[in-house]
């Protein structure tokens, strides 16, 4: 099928660069499946079922993270403007990975994630609905009425360099301390499937809140040390409850940890054990309003990065991918390229 002339979306390189009103009528769409999402749950399976009686989108299928360059390859060569990813928050990182890093597409397509995984923070935030199967079926649809433009939502990407590990990883969410840990829990303690994901995440985070507020400091909520540059400049070195880095605008459960001021991309915050007093601080602070206290002296800090170097030994979390602790790591975190997303 052959893709309409003037039909690719103004963009230079990567970085999203609006030029006047992109034409989004009759664009193609594709979809990139990874069976094994949400344990190829009955979300993700249905998307795959659907597109299988309907030649006219072009989808592949992916079975673990190396299949996943073959398959973008393969739909960029079928002309696919507007890439649907049918997964979760694991296979949207490892999908902007290939995109940004390897770059198949001649222009960079519109990225669509649907809520196929066990945990959909990304796609939550970008705004897709519950049903990812009523989500492909409206979406094709306003492919052909020129309904997407008004659906675009653009998101700074996080590119993530881990050294000794020697891993780049493009994503949109990282954490580590009680983040890190708190995923393990919920891992552990509940069952296999969308209970992991952001109702299990919930659960967790506001017990261990409720741990450090009691003055707790041990299992989860113990502290990780960690030294901190922001944009070339050493901020602190200190031991910290967690830390956060994305370019969402919102976590689960509409939680915001973020209200630092400047135009860097990435959204840094982190957070010492004595900066939850009361509830009232800890509310404060999980949902983005600036606490009475913070600085480095008061042990709560957000800042709008370019980039953010940290050297430490804990265990890291990026969108869900887990690096297991290792001595002496460094991450530096940077996002001068911004995506457009639609909303599904």
């Amino acid at each position: 099928m052959a893709v309409a002339a003037g039909s690719r979306l103004a963009a230079t390189g990567l970085r999203c660069v609006p030029a006047g009103r992109p034409t989004t009528t009759n664009v193609r769409i594709g979809v990139l499946n990874n069976l094994r999402a949400g344990a190829f749950g009955s979300r993700a399976a249905a998307v795959v079922e659907y597109l299988d009686g309907n030649s006219d989108v072009p989808h592949a299928n992916t079975s673990s993270a190396e299949e996943v360059a073959g398959a973008l390859a393969e739909l960029a060569d079928r002309g696919v403007e507007v890439l649907v990813v049918n997964g979760g928050d694991g296979t949207l990182s490892r999908t902007l990975t290939d995109l940004i890093l390897h770059e198949p597409f001649e222009t960079m397509p519109l990225v669509v994630p649907l809520r196929s995984g066990r945990t959909n923070t990304n796609a939550l935030d970008i705004g897709a609905g519950r049903d990812p199967l009523v989500q492909v079926r409206q979406l094709l649809e306003h492919a052909k009425n020129g309904g997407i433009e008004e659906r675009l939502v653009d998101r700074a990407v996080l590119k993530v360099e881990i050294e000794p590990d020697g891993v780049v990883q493009c994503g949109l969410l990282l954490g580590s301390g009680v983040v890190y840990r708190g995923i393990e829990f919920t891992h552990e303690k509940f069952p296999y499937g969308r209970a992991q994901g952001v109702f299990g995440s919930t659960v967790v985070i506001f017990q261990q809140v409720a741990r450090a507020l009691r003055g707790k400091t041990d299992g989860v909520v113990r502290p990780d040390h960690v030294a901190i540059t922001v944009d070339g400049e050493r901020l602190t070195e200190t031991d910290v409850l967690l830390f956060l880095a994305t370019g969402l605008d919102k976590l689960f459960f509409g939680l915001r940890p973020f209200w630092g001021d400047g135009p860097g991309g990435v959204r840094f915050t982190y957070i010492e054990s004595q900066a939850f007093r009361r509830w009232t601080d800890a509310l404060r602070i999980l949902y983005g309003r600036r606490p009475k206290r913070e600085g480095v002296d008061a042990g709560v800090v957000s800042v709008n990065a370019d980039t953010i170097e940290l050297e430490l030994s804990s265990g890291l979390m990026v969108d869900g991918e887990m690096f297991a602790p290792r001595e002496g790591r460094t991450v530096r975190v940077s996002a001068d390229r911004r995506i457009r997303f639609v909303r599904a």
